[in-house]
């Protein structure tokens, strides 16, 4: 593949660029509770409203009174808001070094199923968004992976066809949803990993 057939990599954000630990936000709402961390977040992900939350068809605060209520918590939106923010590790997985060589050379994009309490956080807490002037969030575009629609939507935020699109997910289905629509997807498993096989298509940033 030539080098420059590549204009945009587009990235997934939890467990490729920020590391995720789901069970220290439901440590902190499971306190106080007969329910275990895994049991709330069970009841949090099979919510009949849990779609609604990543596609932004329900608000911060109506989320936190939805799920204070199912859960009989008795958090204030504050501390709701904090324990549901415990789940991002402040230490990025990759170097900026990396996403800055990147961002001289390619379009950098962002596509995350997501919700606006997380993305509120992330963009203030992390300084490597600046080398993501696109981003794409489920919550945003009211679809998330695998549907084509939020692909296509980065497709069209970055100005570039399929395949001169990269897409990097931790998820091998999202990573292949992608790959359906004309992009190269790429599972990401290690930053060493990431390195070799992005310059296994063409990708320099040296």
């Amino acid at each position: 593949m030539p080098a420059n057939r590549i204009r945009a990599i587009i990235f997934d954000i939890g467990r490729v660029l920020i590391r995720v630990d789901i069970s220290r936000a439901t440590s902190g709402l499971a306190s106080g509770l007969s329910l275990t961390p895994e049991e709330v977040w069970s009841a949090i992900e099979k919510d009949p409203r849990w779609p609604d939350w990543q596609e932004g068809r329900i608000s911060p605060r109506d989320w936190h009174l939805h799920v204070t209520k199912r859960l009989g918590a008795s958090l204030t939106f504050e501390q709701f808001t904090e324990v549901w923010n415990r789940s991002l590790d402040p230490n990025p997985i990759q170097s900026e070094s990396f996403l800055e060589k990147l961002s001289k050379k390619y379009r950098l994009a962002l596509l995350s199923n997501t919700d606006s309490i997380h993305m509120t956080e992330e963009e203030a807490r992390f300084p490597f968004f600046r080398f993501f002037p696109i981003r794409i969030y489920s919550f945003r575009v009211g679809a998330s992976k695998p549907d084509p629609v939020i692909y296509r939507e980065a497709l069209k935020a970055c100005k570039v066809r399929a395949d001169e699109a990269v897409y990097i997910d931790d998820i091998t289905a999202y990573a292949e949803a992608a790959q359906r629509l004309g992009m190269t997807g790429i599972v990401f498993r290690s930053p060493q990993q990431l390195q070799s096989d992005l310059r296994a298509v063409g990708i320099e940033f040296d």
